[in-house]
């Protein structure tokens, strides 16, 4: 039938031509943007997953920055330690040459102790003006705030890393079960019958002394004292005997004492065992529930929540005591959301001279001009080495933990976010980025399909007018 008022087919091509319009104007689209969703009706959960991957792409990135960033800041801190430590080993090289008082003058041990104290002067400059952007790094400003420290029962308390997370604070609670002890042998006699020779060794060294017959147990002690700083053990009357202790505490202290030749010099252990060899207790204690045996008097503990080292007093024997963390420490976020298990927090410790040392031990700071470990002093260049030794630990230690969080914490962070980067973004890519190769061939498609549209359209226009015919 032949019509002219409705020409069907003509709106057919044109519904036709009207979508193939669409489809070449959206495949344009993707060509001049290089994605495939340009917006939610593309594809509402491809856009939806495609959105999320990008906000771990982004935090991804971020942590990687921030994880070089912290890299910087703990090179910067340990290149500065490294100079610390370069300044302790000349005044440990200064303090065994002003020992040398039997070569050296008065006024050259005095120019040494001027040395030393400018070297402890630029010790605690670098300290005070190490700073990475502002931040101070090396004056404590980094170390852990702590609370309730009681110094008859801790002589030294050292936070490594702690993880508040959402809490202010972090209780500590040292519960000791078995104290640290000394190495103990004791002789049961007032004097000795026969004339004897003694071996007596210890954690310092060996020393042979010879006491004649019916010398006394204090005259034995005395001897024994005299040369407690080559054996590092020392004697004390017990009553009517003798009590020989190492100075340190520990299994890994002993003291020895033993007859040598035909001399007689018994010797028996805490519980009346007959020994000769003796050695130190370890401490054993709880630490927030979680045990541990101690070095002698140094307890150690190493969570995911807590690490720390502590000191135990001499005279602190079996008890409990308890101090808090309040703050404090360098926090660095080095995944990809804010969140406790991504975060890491360390403590950097002061290295100025009034912070590096012990209580024991004393400190740096007592090395200069006035002090009682100052080289001019008596006995001050033994006392100064034995201070000087401790900081020397405490910077190598202190550089050691910085090398190795910069070693086994963020540059392995780096290595593994960047593999999350690319497979994270390859992803994304596959959602939402355009596949030119099917674009291009779609792009021809949809041309061929609009031009044969058109040409459709144009001939759909036309039929109505062969009605006119039917007029002549």
């Amino acid at each position: 039938m032949s019509r002219i008022n409705t020409n069907v087919p003509s709106l057919t091509a044109q519904r036709s031509l009207s979508k193939s319009n669409k489809n070449l104007a959206e495949t344009l689209q993707r060509l001049s943007t290089g994605l495939k969703i340009n917006r939610g009706a593309d594809d509402p959960a491809g856009l939806i997953a495609s959105e999320n991957l990008r906000s771990e792409i982004a935090g991804i990135g971020q942590a990687i920055d921030n994880s070089q960033r912290a890299s910087n800041v703990i090179a910067t801190a340990e290149g500065a330690l490294q100079e610390v430590n370069s300044l302790l080993l000349n005044i440990k090289a200064l303090i065994i040459e002003a020992a040398n008082t039997g070569a050296l003058s008065r006024e050259e041990i005095e120019a040494n102790q001027l040395q030393i104290d400018s070297a402890i002067e630029s010790i605690t400059r670098i300290a005070n003006t190490t700073t990475f952007a502002g931040l101070r790094l090396l004056d404590g400003s980094l170390d852990y705030n702590t609370s309730g420290i009681s110094t008859s029962a801790l002589t030294n308390v050292q936070v490594i890393s702690a993880n508040f997370g959402s809490s202010e604070t972090i209780p500590v609670t040292v519960e000791v079960i078995t104290s640290a002890q000394q190495a103990d042998l004791r002789f049961a006699a007032s004097a000795i019958a026969t004339t004897t020779t003694l071996e007596i060794a210890g954690n310092n060294g060996v020393e042979t002394l010879t006491f004649l017959s019916g010398a006394s147990a204090a005259q034995i002690m005395s001897g024994i004292n005299l040369v407690s700083d080559i054996t590092g053990v020392n004697a004390q009357l017990v009553g009517s005997a003798i009590s020989f202790s190492s100075q340190g505490f520990g299994s890994r202290s002993y003291v020895s004492v033993r007859a040598v030749g035909t001399g007689s010099f018994p010797t028996e252990d805490a519980d009346g065992n007959s020994r000769q060899r003796v050695t130190g207790q370890d401490a054993v204690a709880t630490i927030n529930g979680a045990l541990t045996t101690g070095d002698g008097r140094n307890l150690k503990l190493n969570t995911t929540t807590l690490d720390l080292d502590l000191t135990l007093s001499e005279d602190f024997g079996v008890g409990t005591t308890s101090f808090a963390l309040t703050g404090g420490g360098s926090l660095f976020q080095l995944g990809a959301k804010v969140a406790a298990n991504q975060q890491v927090n360390i403590g950097i410790q002061s290295v100025a001279a009034s912070r590096l040392g012990t209580l024991d031990a004393g400190f740096l700071s007592d090395l200069t001009t006035g002090g009682d470990a100052s080289v001019g002093t008596r006995g001050g260049p033994e006392r100064a080495s034995s201070i000087l030794e401790v900081a020397i630990k405490q910077v190598a230690q202190l550089r050691g933990r910085l090398g190795a969080f910069e070693k086994n914490t963020i540059e392995t962070n780096i290595n593994s976010l960047g593999v999350a980067l690319e497979n994270v973004t390859a992803a994304e890519s596959d959602i939402r980025d355009a596949d030119f190769a099917y674009e291009t061939a779609q792009l021809t498609r949809n041309q061929i399909m609009q031009q044969a549209g058109t040409s459709v359209l144009a001939t759909a226009n036309s039929t109505p007018q062969t009605v006119l015919s039917l007029l002549q």
